[in-house]
């Protein structure tokens, strides 16, 4: 049972858990919209002891009193079961067509687009979350986002941190400011973000962090653009997952704490290849919910009609040039991990249990 369906059943007495959760639970059947009975016979599991699968504009009233009352509000006042953030966030910065594209970078990341029907990596790679009529959520999700530059910033930028606090600035923007010295590539300076194991598209809880290609020449200011690129390029690796699958994308919509850098944003254009168009709400996720509830309650007829209300502030190309730089980067990239495999495993044996 998620938090969800609990809170839910103190609130109506009901077990009812929407699509996209359900769509996460590795027991919910994709093309029925049901729990699927293969999966809870070879569990033993009882479908009578699960929730009850609703669409994610499904509505709730009925409160029981004693919860409405301390809200202030009536016991028939409607609710709106609405989806999962991620689901949720896609709809909120409008990528709700199959040609457009969804990153969210907060502490962690991820990388989603929609699909006409469910479609599932044969990998494993990727997941795929039922959201409304004819609209499939498909991405995958990143441990190391923001909290990698957080990182950084914590244990090797105390200079830059007295600096800001004298200059009454965010250290990040003296962070990013350095990192802006730097040319795309951080001249052969390479990170590997697995510091917190990886999901997405590798999933491994036992990667490690790496720094490749140090060198003599590389500074502080090396190291840190290394991050932000390398954040970038963890996040669209699980895009060459998604590729295989939905095909290319012409637009990203950026969304979470990233989005407020306009270096950032760039790196995640360069790398892709792809124009990033970042919508005026960084909250794109309670946007989202919103827009379900307008749909739950008919003040619109399709989620295409959330679109119409999203303004951009602000539009990245991609530099070509920065690009190819950045394409030979992945290639190494993911190589790197594929050799280094066998030896995650190892250092991380040795991290927990202090013996090889």
């Amino acid at each position: 049972m998620s938090i969800k369906e609990y809170v839910l059943y103190h609130l109506f007495g009901e077990y009812v858990v929407d699509y996209s959760i359900a769509s996460a639970t590795g027991l919910f059947n994709l093309k029925d919209l049901d729990w699927d009975t293969d999966v809870l016979n070879l569990l033993n599991l009882d479908k009578n002891k699960l929730s009850t699968p609703v669409p994610t504009t499904h509505i709730l009233d009925n409160m029981k009193f004693e919860f409405a009352s301390r809200m202030g509000i009536q016991t028939s006042t409607k609710f709106v079961i609405g989806a999962s953030d991620g689901v949720l966030a896609n709809v909120g910065v409008g990528a709700i067509s199959p040609k457009e594209t969804a990153v969210t970078i907060g502490t962690s990341g991820a990388i989603r687009t929609v699909a006409d029907k469910p479609l599932v990596d044969e990998q494993g790679r990727t997941f795929c979350y039922a959201l409304a009529d004819d609209h499939w959520v498909i991405g995958g999700p990143t441990n190391n986002g923001g909290i990698m530059l957080r990182w950084l910033r914590d244990e090797f930028a105390g200079t830059e941190k007295e600096i800001a606090k004298r200059l009454q600035v965010d250290p990040y923007d003296l962070m990013i400011q350095y990192a802006e010295k730097v040319p795309a590539g951080a001249d052969g300076l390479l990170f590997l973000p697995f510091l917190s194991g990886e999901r997405a598209p590798y999933w491994n809880a036992n990667a490690r962090g790496v720094f490749f290609g140090i060198s003599l020449h590389h500074k502080r200011e090396h190291f840190i653009r290394a991050v932000l690129e390398g954040v970038i390029l963890s996040v669209f690796s699980v895009g060459v997952a998604l590729r295989s699958l939905t095909g290319t994308s012409s637009i990203i919509r950026a969304s979470g704490g990233f989005a407020r850098s306009e270096t950032w944003r760039q790196i995640l254009s360069d790398v892709t290849g792809r124009e990033v168009l970042v919508p005026e709400s960084h909250e794109a996720s309670a946007l989202g919910a919103a827009s379900l509830v307008l749909l739950a309650t008919k003040h619109i007829h399709s989620l295409e009609d959330v679109k119409k209300q999203i303004h951009i502030t602000h539009q990245h190309e991609p530099n070509l040039e920065n690009n190819a730089i950045y394409m030979e980067m992945y290639y190494m990239y993911d190589r790197l991990y594929h050799k280094l495999k066998d030896d995650f495993d190892i250092i991380s044996q040795f991290q927990r249990h202090g013996y090889f």
